[in-house]
């Protein structure tokens, strides 16, 4: 057989990559495509990008060629394998940011390897046949002339343009939508994404330098037109009245576990009687991205939408803020956070300080050992044990956040601490889930237990919501059993909503089935203790408890639902039937979910609170002039 040449080898590692990256697409990111051009696009998206990065092998000595390409594909090739992991339990890319912060998402932890599956070295099985050709079908240097390899870099960036192109052609905004990254995969492809995802990053580095007073107004003034105040307080408006103020973050807990059963068990059984006799909301989301529990305490504390990519705490601490902590500081409250995690995880010692807080007790407040961990850190039960004393010694009024860690992927529990009788001899990760949110439960239960005997219950207001989806798209036909019906793209929409109970005492049960996310939450939270903040504050959120129902929620990719409709996966779902719609009942929300996400990421990219005093002296000035 003879041996091949420089060119003829860059060809054959060019489409071995671009057949892998292709499998890929179809079989572990399941990306669908609804037309013909969309299909195409898919098709050949990848490949001018790949012509392209091996390229510069070939402009490397000619000893060092061989070397040169094979270095660039092994790269390729892991940055297609770290987004097969990501993706696999995120559902989402990776971004520049979450590389900052891959501490924080699981690193090389058991998580991680809960991802990897047994086929997986079928995927470098691409790299066994080109290390093959390097070594024994090739010369010892690989000599190729200086005009084939300009033709070869023209040729690549004219398959690029025609990707981008047609891109735009078919999705005319779609440069725009930073936050929907399936979509940019489909449509620049993966390798293109990246770089756009680097230009994009770059940009938001210099936002806050060119951001002046102007852009807070601009989005002050949006807020005030959507809201057009009127008079929504309900009768639960400052039921609340001067008590403490207690958060709990269930983590990884969805509402699919409310009022469930397993063989006859409940999996929440103190939740479930914690309804019976608090305000219970069945129809919220979660919205976090990339910052996951991160995400949903800084919607809660700050009324705005977390970043599409990375988290706030680890690519903004240094912002200034007007939240939670700081308006509550404001009518005397205290405020502290409990998390027996290291103070350094999601940089929340950085974060929680430019948020105000008062008081972060993390691992180093708690007695942490071998017999009371396990997975991520300190027992959800021992957590709340060791806290009560803490809280004890809180000054009160007191606003006091905890987070919850023993149900976190991937879902380990020691057999002493099982509560859920399941049967399950080898449970899979769906019923080792329900496992360790049943273990959850109880931690809460012994928890609301300190709080009756330490007399806090009854000066306290507690509100319990999940942080973010606990069984990724990835296990869904694990969970397809326990459900009982197939989990379609609007059903998988409905998987999204989250548990959140508000016990208030001397307050009477009350389910409210109005939909909202975790961005409402701080002002329900507000309208409930009855506290008024600055006028005009910037809060994209809505009072879950007012007499103004909430008309839609946004995700941070650009889904969203209303009371009818669901939108996603660029498709209008009838939101109860789960049946396709035509788009046009869809459509008038696409300015909304654009300018809102839009103007909420000028918010922390601008860092535009830090105008909030200044912008406040000119609405005077400009209030006066009116008078």
């Amino acid at each position: 057989m003879k041996k091949l040449n420089g060119f003829s080898l860059y060809i054959l590692a060019v489409l071995l990559l671009w057949i892998k990256t292709l499998i890929i697409y179809f079989f572990e990111f399941d990306l669908r495509t609804g037309t013909v051009l969309d299909t195409l696009i898919l098709l050949i998206n990848p490949i001018g990008s790949i012509a392209l990065f091996l390229s510069i092998g070939l402009f490397f000595a000619k000893k060092m060629r061989k070397t040169a390409i094979f270095v660039i594909y092994i790269l390729l090739t892991g940055v297609l394998y770290g987004n097969i992991l990501y993706y696999r339990f995120y559902i989402d890319f990776i971004t520049v940011p979450v590389l900052f912060q891959f501490q924080n998402v699981g690193g090389l932890s058991q998580s991680t390897l809960e991802l990897i599956n047994w086929t997986d070295p079928l995927l470098f099985v691409d790299v066994v046949i080109l290390i093959w050709l390097l070594v024994k079908r090739t010369d010892i240097g690989l000599p190729l002339l200086k005009r084939r390899k300009l033709q070869i870099v023209g040729t690549s960036f004219v398959l690029i343009t025609v990707v981008i192109v047609s891109g735009i052609i078919e999705n005319p905004r779609i440069l725009k939508k930073s936050y929907d990254r399936e979509a940019l995969v489909k449509t620049l492809g993966s390798y293109n994404y990246h770089i756009y995802d680097i230009i994009f990053n770059s940009k938001m580095f210099v936002q806050r330098a060119l951001a002046d007073s102007a852009d807070i107004k601009e989005v002050k003034n949006y807020l005030k037109s959507r809201n057009n105040h009127e008079n929504s307080q309900s009768p639960l408006s400052g039921s609340g009245k001067g008590k403490n103020i207690i958060v709990i973050s269930l983590e990884s807990t969805q509402q699919l576990v409310i009022n469930r059963k397993i063989n006859g068990e409940e999996i929440t059984p103190f939740l479930n009687s914690l309804i019976k006799d608090s305000l219970y909301f069945p129809n919220v989301y979660h919205q976090t991205a990339q910052g996951k529990t991160s995400d949903a305490e800084f919607m809660i504390d700050n009324g705005l939408y977390p970043l599409s990519g990375g988290s706030v705490f680890v690519r903004r601490p240094r912002n200034e803020f007007y939240s939670l902590p700081q308006i509550l500081q404001e009518k005397g409250y205290y405020s502290a956070v409990f998390h027996s995690n290291d103070e350094t995880f999601w940089n929340r010692e950085n974060m929680y300080h430019s948020l105000g807080y008062n008081k972060f007790f993390s691992k180093t407040s708690y007695h942490v050992n071998e017999e009371n961990s396990v997975n991520y850190g300190l027992k959800d039960i021992p957590f709340f044990k060791q806290s009560i004393p803490l809280l004890e010694k809180l000054p009160q009024p007191f606003y006091a956040k905890f987070l919850t860690l023993t149900n976190h992927f991937p879902f380990l529990l020691n057999e002493e601490d099982q509560y859920l009788n399941d049967e399950e001899e080898n449970p899979d990760l769906v019923h080792r889930y329900f496992r360790t949110v049943r273990y959850e439960d109880e931690a809460i239960k012994t928890f609301i237990n300190g709080l009756k005997k330490s007399g806090l219950y009854d000066q306290s207001v507690i509100v319990l919501y999940g942080d973010h989806y606990g069984i990724s798209k990835s296990y869904h036909k694990q969970l397809e059993p326990v459900l009982g019906k197939e989990i379609t793209p609007n059903e998988q929409v409905e998987l999204q909503k989250v548990p959140l109970i508000i016990h208030i005492p001397g307050q009477k049960a009350q389910e409210i089935k109005s939909i909202g996310g975790q961005t409402d939450i701080r002002q329900t939270i507000l309208d409930i203790l009855g506290v008024r903040p600055q006028k005009n504050v910037i809060d994209f959120g809505q009072s879950l408890i007012s007499n103004k129902e909430k008309d839609f929620v946004i995700f941070r990719d650009g889904t969203f639902v209303t009371n009818k409709y669901t939108y996603t996966e660029n498709t209008c779902f009838n939101k109860r039937s789960g049946k396709k719609v035509k788009m046009n009942k869809c459509t008038p929300y696409f300015d909304r979910v654009q300018n809102e996400l839009n103007l909420s990421d000028n918010v922390i990219f601008g860092d535009l609170l830090r105008f909030k005093d200044e912008d406040r002296k000119y609405n005077k000035k400009d209030e006066q002039s009116e008078n």
